[in-house]
């Protein structure tokens, strides 16, 4: 397969906040891994703790939203720009080098170039296969934001398979 995850972007303040992203991927490994020694089946259940997270954060996203007047709000869903201005700040699109596609309020295409969750992965001596076996439990995170925002996530091509790119196409729900 070969996956081929190289950061352009190098930057001090984008390697320390990478830095961040690969403890995140290197816990998630390390719990897997624990639980496998002791005859646990991480996909019994991690997929399922990393989406509640997703929801959890995408909840948290959406609530306390301030209004033009300066007045706290509850919003429920939300469109797919809000979900792009609130969960893609200028940062996270240089740590995971992202090239929006397109958006509007029912869909948003961006591409990632680079992550450093599969670096991380990679660090630990993760076969192809186990890149590609966690990157899809770790996007059970970006499922659950997206339910959160009434939207589904699509992943065309992930660089976890190998294909150089993420390709993420969130949709909202009709």
């Amino acid at each position: 397969m070969g996956i081929k995850n190289e950061a352009k972007k190098k930057g001090f303040f984008v390697r320390k906040l990478r830095s961040l992203f690969e403890h995140r991927a290197l816990w998630m490994y390390l719990l897997c891994d624990e639980a496998r020694k002791k005859g646990y089946k991480p996909e019994t259940f991690v997929p399922a703790a990393i989406r509640r997270c997703g929801i959890y954060h995408g909840k948290r996203a959406l609530t306390g939203l301030e209004s033009a007047a300066g007045q706290t709000k509850q919003q429920e869903g939300g469109s797919c720009r809000l979900l792009k201005k609130k969960l893609f700040p200028p940062m996270g699109q240089a740590i995971f080098e992202m090239k929006f596609l397109g958006i509007t309020d029912a869909a948003f295409d961006v591409d990632f170039h680079y992550c450093p969750l599969v670096s991380a992965w990679q660090k630990q001596g993760c076969s192809d296969e186990e890149i590609d076996k966690l990157c899809d439990w770790a996007m059970e995170g970006d499922r659950g934001i997206a339910e959160s925002f009434g939207c589904e996530l699509e992943l065309k091509k992930t660089i976890a398979k190998g294909d150089g790119i993420c390709q993420i196409r969130f949709k909202r729900k009709q």
